[in-house]
C-alpha cells in the first residue's frame, strides 16, 4: 500500500465495530479489500485487494463550479466516528472534508462495505456555507465522478437496457472496446465496465436507469488509458446551488482471476447487498391474473369481465393446489386510479374474503398499480392538481385506464410522490397487500416548472431531462418509504415495453417484471393471414402451448451472469399438453418464477404435476437462486442446457430442453449433491470429481428436470 506523509491517523474498521489507531494512511476494510486515502490534500482513494496486493487509484470527482472546472482536492478528510449497520449486514461509513480551494464547500463520501463481497458502493454529497453554483459553461452537465488509470487500453462495456425488438424485451449485451476507442476518446453508456490487468479483474458501475442509448451518465475513454464516469444530462440544473447536491451511487470491485469470478461476486452483491428490501430477492412462485384477462379479451369480452369474487376465490384455490405463493390481481381490481379503492361492484366486501382465503393458505396478496395515474374524480387528483404532468405548458388528455374511469398523468418528481407512497402504506394496513406491480411508467413526459425538476429559470429541455434523470430516484424513494413501514413489501416494475428506465438504480429497491408473452404481431413482418384477433392488431404472438414461447421468454436469462434471474419476474403458462407443461415448469424454476393463464382450465393431473415438481423445487430453490447460471446451447436448439448448481452445497438444478428426438449428454460444471429427483428418461452417473454425467432421451419436444439435493 502506498505510504502518505502528513497527519497519520488511521482507523482500521472491523466488522465487530472495533477501532484501533496505526501510523499509516486511514483505511476502511473488510477481509477482501481496503480503501485508503490521504489525510491532507486528498485527491484520490486507493482500492487494494488483500489476496494479491493489486490496487488502483480512483480520483475524487471534479465539478464545474462558478464556470470553472475544478479538480477536487479535499483538506483534512476525516472518517466520522462509528458506522451504521444496515439490515442486510452492510456497514456504512461517512467521510467529510472541505475543498482546498474553496474552504466553504464540503464533500461527504458515503461508503457501503459488505462483509464478504468485493463490491464497494459509494456516493457523493456537497454542502456549502456560502452560496456556490454548479454551472454549465458549455451548455451541458460537467462532472467527472470517478477517474481511474489503466495499464492496458481494452475494456468491456456491459449494457443492461438494450431493447431487442426481436424478443420485445431488454437484454444484457457485452462489447469489447479496444485501443481504437481509447485513441479516439470514445464514450459508452454501460452501466458496467469491466477490465482485466495482472490476472485481476476490475469493475466500475453507476446506479441509474434509462433505455439504451439514452444516456444520463457515461464512461469516457482517453488516449492516456484513463477511464472516467461522467455526467451527460439531467444530473443537475444550470446554476443549481452546490449545497444539497447528491450523486447517484457508484460501484467499484476487484477480484483475483478472470471475469467469471468477478461476475459471480457481483451477482451476489445484487442478490444480497445492493438493497435493504430483501423480500424482493426471495424466490416466491407468483401467479398474475393478466394472462387470463388477456385470453378473456381475445374471446371478445372486456378485460375486466372475469374480475369478480367467485372467479378470484376459485383461482386462489387452484393456485394454492399448484404450489403458487403470491396471488396478484392485475389491472381492474380498483374503482379508480389515484384513490386505489377496491371496486365494490367486483368485490363487495373489499377483498376481505380474498385476503382471508390467501391467509388460510399462507399466500400473499399482490395488486397492480399505475403510479402515474389519478382519476379525474379522485381525491388524490384533487389534492395534487398542481402535480399533474405537463409538457411545454400542455396537459395530456384524460384517458381511460383498463376500462376504468378516465385518468390524468401525475408527476412522480413532485410532492405527489409522498402522497402516493402514503396511499400504498395505507393499503398494506387496510387490505393486506404485500406485492405491488407497477406498470405504465414512461421515463419522459413532464417539464412543468412548478415541480422538483426545475423552475422557470431553467429551459424546458433542462426540466425535461431533469425529470427523466430523477424519475428512477423517486421510484426508489417511494419503495423505500413503503418498505420502512411494511418490510414485507415486494415491488416490481413492468419493463415489458420500451421507453422505461432500466438499470441498477431500481434494483436497489425492487425487481423487474421483464417480459410477458414476448413480441407482438407488429414486431414481425407477417403475411396478412397471420394477424391479431383484436381490431387494433395489438396481441402477442407466442401465447399457445408448446416450446416456441419458451424460446423467447427464456432469452432474458442471459442477465444471470451478472444479475440474478430472481429479480426478473417472467410468467409461464399452465396449458396442456403435458410436454408443454413440463417445458414451462422447467423454465420458471430457473429463477423467473411466474405463472399466468387460465389455471381453472388446467386439468387435475396438470395441477398435480405443477405441485409435485414445485414442492421439490422449493427444497432447493435458495441454492438455485444463489447459483450462477451455466448455459450451453441456444433457445430453440437441441439440446439447450441450463445448470444452476450452488458450488458450496452441490444443490440446485439442471434443465435440458430439446426439440429433436434422440439422446443427449451433459456433464455438470459443479460437483453435485448425491440425492437427485428427475423426471422420466434421465440417467445419471458420478465421475471421479463428483460431477454428474447426465444422459437424457427425448421422444418429443419437452424438458428434462433434475433437482439435486432432493429426491
Amino acid at each position: 500500500m502506498k505510504k502518505y506523509f502528513g497527519v497519520l491517523i488511521s482507523f482500521i474498521i472491523s466488522y465487530s465495530g472495533a477501532f484501533s489507531q496505526h501510523k499509516k494512511a486511514p483505511v476502511v476494510e473488510n477481509g477482501i479489500y481496503s480503501i485508503s486515502w490521504q489525510t491532507s490534500n486528498c485527491k484520490s482513494f486507493v482500492y487494494s485487494l488483500k489476496s494479491n496486493n493489486k490496487s488502483f487509484h480512483f480520483y475524487l470527482p471534479s465539478f464545474e463550479v462558478e464556470n470553472k472546472k475544478e479538480i477536487t482536492v479535499i483538506k483534512n478528510f476525516k472518517l466520522a466516528k462509528g458506522f451504521r449497520r444496515l439490515k442486510n449486514g452492510v456497514l456504512e461509513y461517512e467521510l467529510n472534508g472541505s475543498f482546498v480551494n474553496r474552504p466553504s464547500l464540503f464533500l461527504k463520501v458515503t461508503f457501503q462495505v459488505a462483509p464478504d463481497n468485493p463490491v464497494l458502493r459509494f456516493k457523493y454529497y456537497l454542502s456549502s456555507i456560502t452560496p456556490v453554483q454548479l454551472t454549465q459553461n458549455e451548455g451541458s452537465d460537467n462532472i467527472d465522478y470517478i477517474t481511474i488509470s489503466k495499464k492496458q487500453n481494452i475494456i468491456k462495456e456491459i449494457r443492461l437496457s438494450e431493447f431487442n425488438e426481436r424478443f420485445h424485451a431488454t437484454h444484457r449485451s457485452e462489447y469489447i472496446l479496444d485501443e481504437r476507442y481509447f485513441n479516439n476518446a470514445a464514450s459508452f453508456m454501460g452501466p458496467l465496465a469491466v477490465f482485466e490487468e495482472d490476472n485481476t479483474s476490475f469493475l466500475l458501475a453507476y446506479e441509474h436507469g434509462s433505455q439504451y442509448p439514452d444516456r444520463f451518465l457515461e464512461f469516457k475513454l482517453q488516449k492516456n488509458k484513463t477511464v472516467s464516469i461522467a455526467s451527460v444530462k439531467g444530473n443537475y440544473l444550470k446554476n443549481q446551488l452546490a449545497d444539497g447536491f447528491t450523486s447517484v451511487w457508484f460501484e467499484l470491485a476487484g477480484k483475483e482471476g478472470n471475469e467469471d469470478g468477478l461476475a459471480a461476486a457481483y451477482r451476489h452483491f445484487i442478490l444480497k447487498y445492493i438493497t435493504q428490501n430483501q423480500e424482493s430477492r426471495k424466490p416466491y412462485i407468483f401467479y398474475n391474473t393478466w394472462g387470463r384477462q388477456e385470453r378473456v379479451h381475445w374471446a371478445g369480452q372486456p378485460y375486466l369481465a372475469s374480475m369478480n369474487l367467485d372467479w378470484t376465490l376459485n383461482e386462489i384455490g387452484r393456485a394454492h393446489a399448484m404450489g403458487i405463493e403470491v396471488f396478484v390481481l392485475d389491472a381492474g381490481w380498483f374503482k379508480k386510479t389515484g384513490d386505489w379503492e377496491v371496486n365494490k361492484d367486483f368485490f363487495s366486501d373489499e377483498l376481505k374474503q380474498v385476503k382471508a382465503k390467501l391467509d388460510s393458505y399462507g399466500m400473499k396478496l399482490g395488486l397492480w398499480f399505475n403510479p402515474t395515474g389519478a382519476a379525474l374524480s379522485s381525491n388524490m387528483y384533487k389534492n395534487n392538481i398542481s402535480n399533474q404532468m405537463s409538457f411545454n405548458g400542455k396537459y395530456n388528455e384524460p384517458h381511460e385506464i383498463w376500462e376504468t374511469e378516465k385518468s390524468v398523468d401525475m408527476c412522480l418528481v413532485s410532492s405527489y410522490w409522498e402522497d402516493f407512497a402514503n396511499k400504498l402504506i395505507s393499503l398494506t394496513k387496510q387490505i393486506g397487500v404485500s406485492y405491488f406491480k407497477w406498470d405504465a411508467i414512461g421515463q419522459y413526459g413532464c417539464n412543468d416548472p412548478n415541480h422538483y425538476h426545475g423552475s422557470n429559470k431553467n429551459s424546458a429541455e433542462e426540466r425535461t431531462q431533469r425529470y427523466a434523470f430523477l424519475q428512477p430516484e423517486y421510484m426508489t424513494k417511494i419503495i423505500d418509504k413503503v418498505c420502512k413501514e411494511a418490510p414485507q413489501s415486494i415491488f416490481d416494475f413492468d419493463i415489458t415495453e420500451d421507453g422505461r428506465c432500466v438499470g441498477l438504480q431500481f434494483l436497489s429497491a425492487g425487481k423487474y417484471f421483464i417480459i410477458n408473452n414476448g413480441p407482438y404481431y407488429h414486431n414481425y413482418d407477417l403475411a396478412p393471414m397471420w394477424k391479431s384477433v383484436l381490431p387494433n392488431n395489438n396481441a402477442n404472438i407466442f401465447v399457445e402451448p408448446g416450446p416456441a414461447r419458451g424460446w423467447f421468454v427464456r432469452s432474458v436469462l442471459n442477465y444471470d451472469k451478472w444479475i440474478p434471474s430472481v429479480v426478473f419476474l417472467t410468467h409461464y403458462q399452465p396449458d396442456e399438453p403435458r410436454n408443454s407443461q413440463t417445458i414451462n415448469i422447467a423454465s420458471l424454476i430457473l429463477g423467473q418464477n411466474g405463472i399466468w393463464g387460465e389455471i381453472l382450465k388446467t386439468s387435475d393431473s396438470g395441477v398435480k404435476l405443477f405441485d409435485s415438481i414445485l414442492t421439490k423445487y422449493k427444497i432447493v430453490r435458495d441454492d438455485i437462486t444463489a447459483a450462477q447460471l451455466v448455459k450451453t446451447g441456444e433457445p430453440g436448439g437441441s439440446p439447450e442446457v441450463y445448470e444452476k448448481i450452488y458450488p458450496k452445497t452441490g444443490k440446485g438444478c439442471v434443465v435440458i430442453f430439446a426439440n429433436a428426438k434422440g439422446s443427449y449428454s451433459y456433464i455438470t460444471q459443479s460437483k453435485t449433491a448425491t440425492k437427485c429427483w428427475h423426471n422420466d428418461d434421465v440417467e445419471i452417473k458420478k465421475d471421479e470429481s463428483g460431477r454428474s454425467v447426465i444422459t437424457v432421451h427425448f421422444s418429443e419436444p419437452s424438458a428434462k428436470i433434475l433437482l439435486f439435493g432432493t429426491d
